[in-house]
């Protein structure tokens, strides 16, 4: 895109927002006690006139200049605001009324029952309680995975399977802007920070599939997150031993100028160096994200969206010990290790985002994104090991070490791969409503250039003797015929890419509300079409193009019962990224086909009231069917594609969440999901796919002590079966379908409120504080060995092959402090 091409566009802005009221004008975001924008709030005044609030909370009102008005806030729920003023000509007026609920709560409400969500089979989460719930990782992705449907085995990767599909296969949103994640790291403690900044959320939605064809094309899940803009100046911090987290918000004088900026720091060393790996341990992660608007006029606001992101990973492992086998036979793993990994991932993000108002129907939307990553990967790091025998007799004072080993082997693993890419977005969306029926359409521009080398092996060594790849073609005849090969890595990966794709993708939805004799009635239909050309150095232009038709019916039955029905479903395709084009030996396939699945997704919500409180039983049913799938092996959250589109595969499941007051004044849920998926590789049978969880039970508990309302405690429990456990490399994924041991983790906090909104301090040293909350949180409270892959190792002595798990972290203890100002 040409450098011009920005500031012709604001000029077009500009030129357009010229257009201002000749009205008196009120505006504004109405907002709940917990400072949650509240959509469909009643405002009137006397002459019966008057609107309602959007979806983001948000309401622009005119009224009758040089006349006192009284205008009226109501909303289910809660206390009616009402404000009588009176405005000059042309005024342009702003008022942010925070409505109370007509019973006081204790604690924060956790899933907002936006009626409109419920229909799209949309899940939405208050941010507070994202803030509030332990976690390794914590933030959104941490609580995504306490709901059905969604798994996570890594609690130091913030990454997750949404019904069988794999990493690759979320969307993210933030204030409708796509954001992307870097492309190289392998390992779930390299990872550091999620994009998403909880600290500035304002909404979070999220949805599991079958969702509109407004969302982009990827298989699996939508996160839509909505930033904050902020009402007041504001400003929080979040001390722990894991790092700290700070934000600040206003607005200006004027109140056309808002802005909210967060900085975060990490530092996983703390569960690092609680695994079974010692080491030398230094990383670090931080980021600065900014969210700013500029309301020009009424009808036209412009907003900047920028974040920058250094992740340096520096490792060097020393010694590592593991028992595994059998109470009978027990074995350790020893390990003893020279060399280091240092690791780079730089992110910058910037885009503009321009809403021009038109009329009370049709509002425009226009976005201007980059991104950019620069990434290394460095390593080498020799690994000599030895597998010895367990002491195992009780009551000797040496039970569990190990009394005598044998050499095994050891391998060098070399990497120095480099990534650098640009993705540059051009985008239009438009909101058109005429009467019951709302039509939106979008079309985007997509840039990608990607430069990329891989240069990485693998060489093992067992008892002196280098271990050559398995290839079918090689014979070794000795001592008959003598050994005149090279000596090779088992694994070996050169590549240089240079490959840049462009992409034309667009949608057109309609959406109705009606009814069907008694019975409320919600309708959505569209298609979605992506058009990609791959080219590049030393590549074959390729070019394709897909089509994606969904649909959506809720209906509302005119029962006693206050029940929702849901079905919905259609096409998705993914567009192969560059990843999904990159195979084992580091070529670029340009004609990889894009992946397909139907969804079928029937779902049911049924609310109730139990001992006197609200609670909500969550159903649905899923099926996928998915053609010219582009196979893959999992090694911890790295991501290896065959680039072919040689298998099909299914996924079906129930998913099911109850979620309400346990605890009055709280809200906590428990989920439960089971899950089946399994792929047909080059017609040889159907296998499972490495997603392939099966059982998921999860539980969010919220509770505080009824003496004491300011001692609160919050669970967040997991449990999974577990997933297949992988392959050596080389190996035929046909005759490796072990599985590893379930998952099971519990995280709790524990936090005394020292003050909030009920305990104001009109003076001392605690009178500058809004909230001020000190805590403990105790992560994996069992201290249970998850594993998350396998490592495996070959006794030259017995030709046996072990798979020896890869251990997740144990028990940690954190300490917790959180201030807002």
């Amino acid at each position: 895109m040409k450098t011009t091409t920005l500031p012709l566009l604001l000029l077009l802005f500009f030129t357009i927002a010229n257009g201002l009221s000749q009205n008196a004008t009120i505006k504004g975001i109405v907002l709940d006690d917990t400072n949650t924008p509240l959509p469909g709030v009643n405002i009137s005044y006397q002459t019966n006139a008057g609107t309602q609030t959007d979806i983001n909370g948000y309401y622009l009102l005119e009224i009758p200049s040089n006349e006192k008005v009284a205008l009226t806030f109501s909303y289910i729920g809660f206390k009616d605001v009402t404000l009588s003023i009176t405005l000059e000509p042309n005024a342009d007026y702003e008022f942010n009324p925070v409505m109370k609920t007509d019973i006081a709560q204790i604690g924060e409400v956790v899933i907002s029952r936006r009626k409109q969500k419920q229909v799209e089979g949309i899940t939405t989460i208050a941010p507070e309680v994202i803030r509030k719930i332990p976690g390794a990782n914590a933030g959104v992705e941490n609580l995504l995975k306490s709901l059905p449907g969604v798994s996570g085995n890594n609690e130091l990767s913030t990454q997750y399977n949404v019904r069988g599909g794999n990493y690759d296969e979320n969307l993210v949103y933030v204030n409708e802007i796509e954001v992307y994640r870097p492309f190289l790291i392998r390992s779930g403690q390299q990872e550091g920070l999620s994009f998403v900044n909880s600290d500035l959320t304002r909404s979070v939605d999220f949805s599991a599939g079958g969702f509109q064809a407004k969302y982009g094309d990827k298989l699996s899940s939508v996160l839509d997150i909505e930033y904050r803009q902020p009402v007041d100046f504001g400003a929080t911090a979040d001390l722990s031993l894991l790092g700290a987290s700070v934000s600040v918000e206003g607005i200006s004088k004027s109140e056309r100028l808002r802005g909210i900026v967060g900085l975060r720091y990490r530092d996983n060393s703390l569960f690092v160096e609680a695994k079974q790996t010692e080491t030398n341990f230094t990383p670090k992660f931080a980021d600065a994200q900014t969210y700013l608007s500029y309301k020009f006029t009424n009808k036209f606001e412009l907003g900047f969206l920028g974040n920058i992101s250094i992740n340096d990973y520096n490792y060097q492992p020393l010694t590592r010990q593991t028992n595994f086998g059998t109470l009978s036979d027990p074995i350790a793993l020893l390990v003893f290790y020279e060399g280091q990994e240092e690791d780079r991932y730089n992110t910058y993000f910037g885009a503009l985002k321009g809403t021009y108002v038109v009329s009370e129907n049709y509002t425009a939307k226009f976005i201007l994104s980059g991104y950019q990553t620069t990434e290394q990967e460095y390593f080498d790091i020799l690994a000599q090991y030895r597998l010895g025998q367990v002491n195992t007799n009780i009551g000797d004072e040496n039970l569990g070490e190990v009394e005598f080993t044998e050499g095994i082997g050891g391998q060098l693993t070399h990497a120095r791969n480099d990534l650098d890419a640009l993705i540059i977005n051009a985008e239009h969306k438009g909101n058109l409503s005429l009467d019951e029926n709302k039509i939106e359409y979008g079309v985007k521009y997509t840039r990608e250039d990607i430069r990329d080398r891989v240069q990485e092996y693998e060489i093992i060594d067992s008892a002196g003797f280098s271990i050559r790849p398995p290839i079918s073609d090689f014979v070794n005849d000795q001592p008959y015929t003598p050994f005149d090969a090279p000596i090779v890595p088992f694994t070996e990966i050169r590549a240089q890419n240079d490959v840049q794709i462009d992409r034309i993708s667009g949608y057109a939805q309609w959406s109705r509300r009606t009814e069907w004799g008694t019975n409320k009635v919600w309708l959505n239909a569209g298609v979605r079409a992506h058009n990609w050309t791959v080219s590049g150095k030393d590549i074959t232009s390729t070019t394709q193009t897909v089509f994606s038709p969904r649909a959506q019916i809720s209906i509302k039955p005119e029962w006693d019962m206050d029940m929702l029905f849901r079905l919905s479903g259609g096409f998705y395709h993914q567009p192969p990224f560059y990843r999904e084009l990159r195979d084992s030996t580091g070529t670029v396939r340009p004609g990889v086909k894009a992946q397909q699945s139907i969804h079928i997704v029937l779902g049911n919500d049924y609310s109730f009231d139990l001992w006197g409180r609200p609670f909500t039983l969550n159903s649905e049913v899923y099926y996928k069917d998915l053609t010219d799938v582009n196979p893959y092996t999992l090694e911890n959250v790295r991501i290896r594609y065959r680039a072919r589109n040689n298998a099909v595969a299914y996924a079906y499941g129930l998913d099911m969440r109850l979620s309400g007051e346990f605890v009055p004044g709280t809200e906590s849920w428990i989920s439960f999901g089971y899950l089946k998926t399994e792929e047909n590789i080059d017609d040889r049978g159907y296998i499972f796919r490495p997603t392939d969880q099966r059982l998921k039970f999860a539980m969010l508990f919220q509770d505080y002590v009824k003496v004491i309302p300011d001692l609160k405690m919050y669970l967040n429990l997991v449990y999974n079966t577990g997933l297949p456990g992988g392959s050596p490399s080389y190996a035929d994924p046909y005759t490796f379908q072990r599985r590893l041991r379930d998952y099971k983790r519990a995280d709790v906090g524990v936090s005394y409120v020292i003050v909030d909104q009920k305990k104001l301090r009109d003076s001392g040293w605690l009178s500058p504080f809004e909230e001020l909350t000190v805590g403990a949180e105790i992560f994996n409270i069992f201290d249970v060995r998850n594993s998350i892959t396998n490592t495996f190792v070959r006794d030259v002595y017995t030709k046996t092959q072990y798979s020896i798990p890869n251990f997740l972290t144990p028990r940690v203890f954190n300490v917790r402090v959180t201030m807002k100002f």
